[in-house]
């Protein structure tokens, strides 16, 4: 008499903390670049409108951490657990986190810690910076080579190139 096979359920795939800070981080740095593309494409620079990028920032970072968070939660077959819909909408954190370096520079040019025109370059060296810092300490921690993690890290820097660029060429 033949087998007949039995369906196993797909065990619950948790993103370890080093993945999520990088996939969050990443994810999260080049949105901040390029909704301060977006936000400043228009040419406005007052305390005010920097308050206002600052806010739709933070909004839409928690927006596309809940989106992310929940295309996780439905797209994993099997029975889940009461409170795993929690457990991954916080498991988006780093992308969150990612952004609230330039919602800082982005507000304090609104509430007048330093100018308000021009913000935006400093806003994207900061992310190039950081872009370039997680893919060195992510291959680093992996036990890459210098070599690799140093490409690796220019690699994810070139990402929020790619968006400098773009704007400056759109603009």
């Amino acid at each position: 008499m033949a087998d007949i096979p039995v369906a196993v359920p797909a065990p619950h795939h948790r993103h370890d903390t080093r993945e999520a800070v990088l996939f969050g981080g990443v994810y999260g740095a080049v949105l901040a670049c390029s909704m301060v593309a977006a936000l400043t494409q228009q040419g406005h620079t007052s305390q005010d409108s920097r308050r206002y990028d600052a806010a739709w920032l933070l909004v839409t970072a928690l927006a596309s951490a809940l989106a992310h968070g929940y295309a996780h939660y439905i797209a994993e077959r099997g029975p889940h657990r009461r409170g795993d819909a929690l457990r991954t909408l916080v498991d988006e954190w780093p992308l969150v986190a990612a952004v609230l370096p330039t919602v800082v520079v982005l507000a304090g040019a609104g509430w007048g810690w330093w100018p308000a025109n021009g913000v935006e370059y400093p806003a994207f060296t900061m992310n190039i910076v950081l872009l370039f810092t997680l893919g060195l300490v992510t291959a680093r921690q992996s036990r890459r080579s210098w070599a690799v993690a140093l490409l690796i890290g220019v690699v994810d820097a070139l990402l929020g190139v790619v968006v400098v660029v773009a704007n400056a060429v759109i603009k």
